[in-house]
Formats: structure tokens, C-alpha cells, sequence
């Protein structure tokens, strides 16, 4: 069936973002600055413990104002010092730094910032800077002064060695940062882009020795939280032992990302989408996510996990959550962190019958050989963890009673790509029965949201195709963001750091949120470690286990990509 792509004035249709919602793209961040200053009250500057703190002035406290006399030590207004452990880290190298210095570019931090690397590595200055200047980009839109922006933002960062369980290390971090932040009231981040099993080691070291005094004090904690609702519940508790639950900044990346938080947006401003999000208009969602390589050599720490654990558990249970919840009381971050929990725990727990594995096995395609997960040099022998999942979850409650959402997430597959696909009901008594026959994908309407890549939200419609006869075929009106929205879309971790230093926490993951989505992948994740349940094995490249297949018809459901591999152009 060929599928076309109707033009159409996509701002007619799909509202961008509400008219108070903060500019995601940041392409006017100085003003930006201002505005958010006023929305936030100087984004409620934190004392050490996450309380706010009463400040009588209108300045810039947090976002680095020249306004005078805040009530700070000195009359200097306020600084924020950055401080990323794990420097010398991947992802530290490939994703936070360059996140920073975006933001920098977009003059979206502070005028007055330092960021500061910590690790065991041994180090100076000038040998962080040359690490950190490898990985630098500027907007491909707007590379003016490129070169004189990254010098001015590698002037500002600085090298502190130590053991991540060192509080002597941290005492003399927290020595450096008072020389820079000297006359001014301090705040401090810090951004832990380490493995788990050290987190309490270096928040333990950090809060005692390394604290602001005066200002406020943050951590932005990466997943995974936990193997299970046990070990996650322990790392909550660890941690809270030496932070307030406002300091614990839990971030999932694709919470950042830009289609996601437009789905809110979406929803929320359309008329024409809210009265149709429910059961009695939606038949099935669709939660997809592929990659199209491998472990690439990461098969040791993602056998520990799995891709349950990995995508599963964290990045889809939470944009379902985002997608499923109840209108929210405010935008206020509580109000909409409430509204998920709800979702989260009317929500049942996962069975066995309701989950399809499988791990992907080496592959020869076109002359060139792809290895097998246990091919992998790093992964154990004979392990069984799933590089590949298929479920089907339920919302019991009256908005989304049986309705099926089905997640599926894998590696090695034959594309890549992230995606939300909803697919409404078929016209009861449709007049034009006959011309569609029995193909159900021309009956059903289908909303799908491409969060990555080639961004772009897209409405399947039946639509006659021109001519004589009546022929009816499908079509998109379709949103493609790079045709739409010339800037360059930000990364998602400029958009979550941007809101750690606001204070911002609509994006990141709160402890009882957490503990309700471990508590639906729980009891199936140990009943598969129990009963040593076997992955399917799928050919490298593929798009993965027939089983998926047989788990979607038990709900009379065809995965949505599998039936359309279409381009939404």
C-alpha cells in the first residue's frame, strides 16, 4: 500500500509549546535568563538542606545577575560551581561537558559559573582542558566567535584529583571552589557520572566536606537506580541518610528529550487530541525503541542489567507515564510528579505470559559478519540476559481499563529509533468498508510521536487518492521538525542540567515514582532470573523474536512498525 505525505501548515495544527512554557530550544537564552529570574523568584535560591531561602531582592542570585546587595557574604551576588565526578568518564567526555558548553554558547548559565572535574585520574588544568576541547561543538546554525566562546569556557574549568570515597579529596575541592566563588553566595552541583555502586561513597565525602555553606547544594544522580525494588530502595535510603530528597536530582535523559516533553504540550493545548485520550477512542499504545548496533564491547556492565532493566523499567515506563497521566493541577513539578505516581501505581504488575525475550545472535549480511551478544568478549559465557523485550502492560484505572501497552526495546536491530505510536479505534459502521476491506492499518487512525531520530509527530488519516474511482489510501500530516524548526534541537542533558541549576525538577525522577516502577518490573524479572527463562535468539539486523509478534496478536494488536516502515516525509 503506498503511503504519501500531504503537505500542511503544521502550526495549525500541533501546538509547539504553550505560551508560558520555558524555550526549549534556548536560542534566545539571554532573555531567557530574565524571565525564567522572574518566573522561579530567582529560582528560590536553596540552602544546603534544599529549603528555600527568603531573599527580600529581585536580583539574579542563581542566574548570576549583577544586581547588588542580595544578602550574600561580600554584596557580590551568587555563583554556581559545576562539579562533574567521574571526569576522565565517557560520558563525561562525550555528553556533560559538551551539554555545559552549549549552554555557555546559548548564554544559558550563570554569569558567574566554574565547573570543576574530579577524579582519581591524576590531572591538572590544562590536561582537562585538552580533553574537554576534543569533544566541543558549536550550533551548526550559529558558529560565529566558535573559537573564542570554547576558550572562554575552557578558562573556566578546572581539575581536582581523589578517590571517590576521599573526604580529604573533597575538603580540598571544597578549598578551590571558595577561591572561585570568593565574595559571592555559593551554589554548587554536582553531577555524579559514575558507576553505582560508589554513588553513597562520594555523596557521603561530598555533603560533609564539599556543601555550600550558604547557598544551595545539588546531585544529579545517572541510572541505574537499582537492579530491583529491594537494591533501589537501599540506594534511596543510603543517599538519604546525607541529602534532603530535594538535592537528589535522578535523571533519565529522555525525559529531556524534546518530543517528549512536547507530549504534554500535545495533549494538553489541543482541543482536538484531549477528549480523544482514552479507552474509548484509543485501542492499543505503542512504547518502541531499537538500536541498530550492539554491546559494542559494553557486554560486562550490561549483562548486569539487561535491556528490561536498561530501557524498559526507566526510559518507556516513564514517557508512558507522561503520556497516560491525568491533567495535571499545574506545571508545577509536584503536581505533575503526583499525576505519574498515580498512573505508576494503578498499573499492574508484569507477568511472565505477558513478556517475550530474546538475545541477538551473529548475523552475515552483504559479505560483512556481525557478531552474536556472546560473541561479545566482555558478556560471560553462556549468559542468558535479553538483548531484546516485548510487554504488555495495563492501567486499571477508568480512563485506560483495558487498554494494552505494548513496550518493546532492543539491540541489534535493523533500525534505529525511538517512538511513541498510538492507534485509535476503527469507525464503528465505516462507510467505506468495502474499499478498505480487511487491511486494518488503512482503518485505523494513528498518531505517532518520532522521538529520535528525524524528530517528527505524524497523524495516519484515510484519505481518497485522486481520480475517477473511489480508492482509499493512507496518508500523514506530518510535522517534521527540521523542516518546520531550522535551529538545531538541543541534547537532551543541556536541557536537564539547565533545569538542575534552576531548580527545576518536573524532568527528574522522584523516590516514590521510583519505587512504584520497580514495582511492576520486580516480580517478573526475578520469576526470568529464577526459572533461567532462555532468550529467544534473533538474527543480528532483524527486527528481532517472531514471539513479539504472537505477544501483540494475543491483544489483536500489529506492531506499528513493523506494518509501516514508512518515511513520515
Amino acid at each position: 500500500m503506498a503511503t504519501t505525505g500531504l503537505r500542511f501548515h503544521p502550526a495549525a495544527f500541533f501546538s509547539a509549546r504553550p505560551r508560558n512554557a520555558r524555550i526549549g530550544s534556548y536560542h534566545n537564552c539571554k532573555p531567557h535568563r530574565i524571565l525564567v529570574a522572574r518566573r522561579t523568584c530567582l529560582l528560590r535560591a536553596k540552602s544546603s538542606n534544599g529549603h528555600p531561602q527568603i531573599n527580600a531582592s529581585f536580583g539574579n542570585e542563581v542566574l548570576g545577575g549583577k544586581a547588588s546587595g542580595d544578602g550574600v557574604p561580600g554584596q557580590g551576588g551568587s555563583t554556581v560551581s559545576i562539579t562533574v565526578v567521574g571526569a576522565s568518564g565517557d560520558l563525561a567526555k562525550k555528553k556533560i561537558f559538551p551539554a555545559l558548553f552549549a549552554l555557555f554558547y546559548e548564554d544559558c548559565l550563570p554569569e558567574h559559573f566554574t565547573v570543576f572535574g574530579y577524579a582519581r585520574s591524576k590531572m591538572s588544568d590544562e590536561e582537562l582542558r585538552n580533553m574537554i576541547s576534543m569533544t566541543l561543538t558549536c550550533r551548526i546554525d550559529k558558529r560565529e566567535n566558535c573559537g573564542d566562546k570554547m576558550e572562554q569556557f575552557l578558562q573556566r574549568c578546572f581539575y581536582q584529583s581523589g578517590l571517590y570515597n576521599s573526604e580529604e579529596g573533597f575538603a580540598e575541592l571544597d578549598r578551590k571552589l571558595k577561591e572561585k566563588e570568593a565574595g559571592k553566595l555559593p551554589n554548587r552541583l554536582f553531577y555524579l557520572s559514575i558507576p553505582p555502586n560508589i554513588f553513597v561513597d562520594v555523596v557521603r565525602s561530598a555533603s560533609r566536606t564539599a556543601s555550600s555553606s550558604s547557598g544551595w547544594t545539588r546531585f544529579i544522580v545517572e541510572k541505574p537506580f537499582g537492579r530491583d525494588s529491594e537494591s533501589s530502595g537501599e540506594l534511596t535510603r543510603s543517599l538519604k541518610k546525607y541529602l534532603a530528597e530535594e538535592q537528589i536530582f535522578r535523571i533519565d535523559h529522555y525525559l529531556g528529550k524534546e518530543l517528549v516533553e512536547n507530549l504534554s504540550v500535545l495533549r494538553f493545548s489541543n482541543l482536538v487530541f484531549e477528549p480523544l485520550w482514552s479507552r474509548n477512542y484509543i485501542r492499543n499504545v505503542q512504547l518502541i525503541f531499537s538500536e541498530d548496533f550492539g554491546t559494542e564491547g559494553r557486554g560486562g556492565y550490561f549483562d548486569n542489567y539487561g535491556i528490561i532493566r536498561d530501557i524498559m523499567q526507566n526510559h518507556l515506563l516513564q514517557i508512558l507515564a507522561l503520556f497516560a497521566m491525568e491533567t495535571p493541577v499545574s506545571l508545577d513539578a509536584e503536581d505533575i510528579r503526583n499525576e505519574k505516581v498515580k498512573v505508576l501505581r494503578s498499573m499492574r504488575q508484569l507477568k511472565l505470559e505477558d513478556v517475550v525475550v530474546g538475545q541477538y545472535k551473529g548475523h552475515t549480511r552483504g559479505g560483512r559478519s556481525y557478531p552474536g551478544y556472546a560473541d561479545d568478549p566482555t558478556v560471560p559465557k553462556g549468559s542468558i540476559t535479553p538483548t531484546f523485550a516485548a510487554a504488555a502492560l495495563f492501567i486499571d484505572n477508568a480512563r485506560w481499563d483495558g487498554v494494552p501497552f505494548l513496550m518493546k526495546a532492543g539491540k541489534a536491530l535493523h533500525t534505529r529509533r525511538a517512538e511513541i505510536r498510538v492507534q485509535f479505534r476503527r469507525v464503528p459502521g465505516n462507510l467505506y468498508r468495502r474499499n478498505i476491506g480487511t487491511d486494518l492499518d488503512k482503518a485505523t487512525n494513528e498518531l505517532v510521536l518520532r522521538v529520535q531520530p528525524d524528530e517528527a509527530i505524524y497523524l495516519k488519516i484515510n484519505n481518497k487518492v485522486p481520480g475517477l474511482g473511489v480508492r482509499l489510501d493512507s496518508s500523514n500530516l506530518n510535522l517534521l521538525y527540521s523542516e518546520r524548526y531550522r535551529r538545531e534541537i538541543p541534547d537532551a542533558y543541556e536541557r536537564l542540567l539547565l533545569d538542575a541549576i534552576e531548580g527545576e525538577r518536573r524532568l527528574f525522577i522522584r523516590s516514590d515514582e521510583l519505587d512504584a516502577a520497580w514495582g511492576i518490573f520486580t516480580p517478573v524479572l526475578r520469576e526470568l532470573e529464577h526459572k533461567r527463562v532462555a532468550p529467544e535468539l534473533y538474527p543480528y539486523g532483524s527486527r528481532g523474536p517472531v514471539g513479539a509478534h504472537y505477544l501483540a496478536a494475543n491483544y489483536n494488536v500489529r506492531w506499528g512498525d513493523i506494518s509501516s516502515d514508512e518515511s513520515s516525509h
